[in-house]
């Protein structure tokens, strides 16, 4: 799990849980999700809320759309958000290459139902990829929250496009009324970027590495999570 910031109270207010398995090499992203067993993710996804429920007020979970679709994931996700009270689950909707074709028209009800039972859907990766503004309109009015991911960009961020579409964005979210978590910062660059944009709810290395969680029946020395 990764902290996300609020500088203007210097706390943490969120948890973003980022799945990651060992191999020889330490603690990896895997090299798809798809690989990974939806019945595992599931119970993850419970065993995890089931210890974060007091501590912060959102905890975020990354769904792509065939996830999002699958009985057995939504049923863990309404646990939790159980689980979670009176903290919420955010539904981080990712753009992740699913093996199946969901439409908009069936995505949208799903988010409906989470919002009806008291989580909130995130945008993740907006203005990158194939999350333009055309492809997730219709999704921004279920939406309370979205995050510009710096990472993405390989050149620098002080380049001018990288800015002008992260205003845009800004902009986006205070027409909808979400909030806007600017992830990826590593360096002081990125949180003076922050500064002059007036963004205050940040995700990335330069606030916080992410941190294994340790869960029931784990071994007695997990450490914290440094690669």
């Amino acid at each position: 799990m990764q902290p996300q910031i609020d500088v203007r109270t210097q706390s943490i207010f969120g948890y973003e849980l980022l799945l990651k398995q060992w191999t020889e090499a330490g603690w990896r992203v895997p090299a798809s999700f798809l690989q990974v067993d939806l019945a595992v993710m599931s119970w993850l996804l419970v065993a995890t809320t089931k210890i974060l429920g007091l501590k912060v007020q959102y905890v975020s979970v990354n769904v792509n759309r065939e996830q999002l679709m699958d009985t057995q994931m939504v049923q863990a996700i309404l646990q939790s958000q159980k689980q979670l009270y009176p903290a919420k689950l955010t539904v981080e909707l990712t753009e992740e290459t699913s093996t199946k074709t969901f439409a908009d028209t069936a995505v949208i009800p799903q988010l409906r139902r989470f919002v009806e039972h008291g989580m909130q859907v995130s945008l993740d990766d907006v203005g990158t990829g194939n999350n333009d503004y055309q492809s997730i309109r219709d999704f921004l009015p279920l939406a309370s929250e979205m995050k510009f991911a710096l990472q993405n960009f390989r050149v620098g961020i002080q380049d001018p496009q990288i800015q002008e579409k992260l205003r845009v964005w800004h902009a986006i979210s205070r027409e909808y009324d979400q909030r806007l978590i600017l992830e990826g910062i590593e360096t002081a660059d990125g949180a003076a970027l922050s500064d002059r944009f007036g963004i205050p709810l940040r995700q990335g290395y330069y606030y916080g590495k992410p941190e294994l969680l340790r869960l029931a029946g784990d071994p007695l020395d997990f450490t914290q999570l440094t690669s």
